[in-house]
């Protein structure tokens, strides 16, 4: 059987290449995809080259990357044939699985996640990001009656913002450059979405949250918008940093403000949980919150743009050089 597969092969060149499975193992699945999702954020480093070349292999990624690669890890399809040892539950089974993506792959079924019902696979497509906005929620861990600030809405932010927006807080402000976003923010629970790139930016949103946020999530991708945050946490307040910046860099004031300010950065990353918790939580249980919160937030509405997999390329040209058009992008395969 032939399959196609996403390539990135060197900056900003994505190829659709088509080669033959290899033979089913005893203990493989093959899987036939439905739809896959574009991670605008990490995806984005593979396509422009920002990716570091050093990773730790925590991180669904390989120990050291190099082009050509196949990435992503939103997949969403049906097994169509078992190996001889597979448990035969496996049948039809619509899957999700962290894998690049491919129009057919072959796997495990330790490797796939069973999709619950009454969620449809683009609604599934966003369970790696699910499960990174209840991490970073989690990591957070909002109190009562605060003033919370997310800089980004992204999916990434969007998600965050949702979550945070079922706590009893006193405001949820949220800020992004492109106004698609925060439209899409404002319908999401936040009281104000504001523009993060007009020069008074930092004024009006201290105005705003009364001299400053008691916790601030920096989810914009961009290492610039960490200074945002820092000037914008007031005295003992937490930044959580869930971007992941890659190659880019950008200088950032720690000088006095900050020097005076007791405010706690917390790194957050989804492939691990933190200590504190993880005496109670495990993977399986942030799964299962995660699936839920995806049936109460249906984050298939943000979805702006399907593309065939053969146009791979025309989709990352979108959003490497319109970004402002596109919220989250999607990959059909049928």
């Amino acid at each position: 059987m032939q399959f196609r597969t996403v390539t990135f092969t060197a900056p900003r060149r994505v190829e659709v290449r088509e080669d033959s499975l290899p033979a089913l193992g005893a203990d493989d699945v093959l899987v036939e995809t439905i739809c896959s999702a574009i991670s605008a954020g990490t995806e984005m480093l593979v396509y422009r080259g920002q990716f570091p070349q050093d990773m730790n292999s925590v991180d669904r990624i390989s120990s050291r990357f190099h082009y050509p690669t196949a990435y992503g890890y939103a997949c969403v399809g049906r097994v169509i044939e078992l190996g001889s040892h597979v448990d035969p539950k496996w049948a039809g089974r619509l899957i999700f699985s962290f894998h690049p993506h491919a129009s057919h792959f072959i796997t495990t079924a330790d490797c796939l996640i069973l999709i619950p019902e009454n969620i449809s696979p683009e609604t599934a497509c966003f369970l790696p990001n699910m499960e990174t906005a209840v991490n970073l929620v989690q990591d957070a861990a909002p109190i009562l009656g605060e003033r919370v600030l997310v800089l980004g809405q992204g999916i990434i932010g969007l998600l965050a913002a949702s979550l945070l927006s079922e706590f009893p807080l006193e405001m949820l402000i949220t800020a992004d450059h492109f106004e698609t976003r925060r439209k899409a923010s404002l319908k999401s629970g936040a009281k104000l979405s504001l523009d993060s790139s007009t020069s008074n930016f930092r004024e009006q949103t201290k105005t705003i949250l009364k001299s400053g946020a008691d916790l601030t999530l920096e989810l914009s991708g961009s290492p610039s918008a960490l200074d945002d945050a820092i000037a914008l946490t007031r005295f003992s307040g937490r930044i959580v940093i869930g971007s992941w910046y890659g190659e880019k860099r950008a200088p950032i004031d720690l000088g006095h403000t900050f020097h005076h300010s007791r405010i706690k950065l917390i790194s957050s990353q989804v492939s691990t949980i933190a200590p504190e918790l993880s005496a109670r939580w495990d993977k399986s249980r942030r799964f299962e919150v995660a699936w839920d919160a995806l049936k109460r937030i249906q984050p298939e509405k943000w979805i702006t743009h399907r593309f065939p997999i053969s146009h791979a390329a025309d989709a990352y040209r979108l959003l490497d050089e319109h970004p402002q058009e596109a919220i989250q992008v999607i990959f059909n395969y049928t």
